[in-house]
């Protein structure tokens, strides 16, 4: 069943007002240990592209060291990452914050997710469709592999879900999202896509793709 853009935010105000009375004490004791246990920043803000490629801040849980280089090498992702830090990515902890950016309306519980902003000169026409909804705090790519799969595989999922969205797939998503979640994901820093924009109206090898989009 396909649903309007007012009833999935009906659906996204329905599922805050379920989970916020678990997330705020949980955000709270994450807050707590990172500022006075570990002494290390709390939050975390960035701007990124929202409907219609419009910016947005966006917020987490800081999981990295404010640290970026040491005797003048750059350091990478992995390499600043705390132990608190890993922990709160392996369980998607450090993903919480979001939950405030959905209240506001700035994201959605299910859509493709933020990327930088930087990243959108390089979609092809086909890619920007991720745009056309809200981004999501987790989205079909996530629950077909997150960190595992590459730039075009998350590409032909966010367009899939663009294009078969509804208020099933949108429970689907979520469901798989909390057995993910309470298996705890370890989570790997790839490197930023490279991708060329010389044929920008081909698509990518993944689009001619005739698998199901939730099996």
């Amino acid at each position: 069943m396909r649903y309007n853009p007012h009833g999935k935010r009906l659906f996204d105000l329905l599922v805050c007002l379920l989970v916020l009375p678990l997330v705020v004490p949980v955000g709270f004791v994450i807050a707590f240990i990172s500022a006075v246990v570990y002494r290390q920043q709390v939050f975390y803000s960035h701007l990124r592209p929202g409907f219609a490629g419009k910016p947005f801040v966006f917020y987490k849980f800081s999981t990295l060291m404010p640290q970026e280089e040491r005797n003048g090498v750059a350091l990478t992702d992995g390499e600043r990452q705390t132990r608190w830090g890993k922990f709160l990515r392996d369980y998607s902890l450090d993903e919480l914050p979001q939950i405030y950016n959905i209240l506001i309306g700035d994201m959605s519980w299910i859509g493709p997710r933020p990327l930088l902003m930087e990243y959108l000169p390089l979609y092809t026409p086909q890619e920007a469709r991720r745009h056309q909804v809200k981004p999501g705090l987790t989205g079909l790519a996530q629950v077909k592999g997150r960190n595992e799969i590459g730039w075009y595989q998350k590409m032909f999922y966010d367009q899939q879900y663009v294009k078969n969205i509804s208020f099933k797939l949108d429970i689907t998503i979520l469901t798989k999202t909390a057995f993910s979640v309470l298996e705890g994901q370890r989570t790997n820093f790839g490197k930023k896509p490279v991708h060329s924009t010389t044929n920008a109206e081909s698509a990518s090898p993944y689009l001619s793709s005739e698998e199901l989009v939730v099996r």
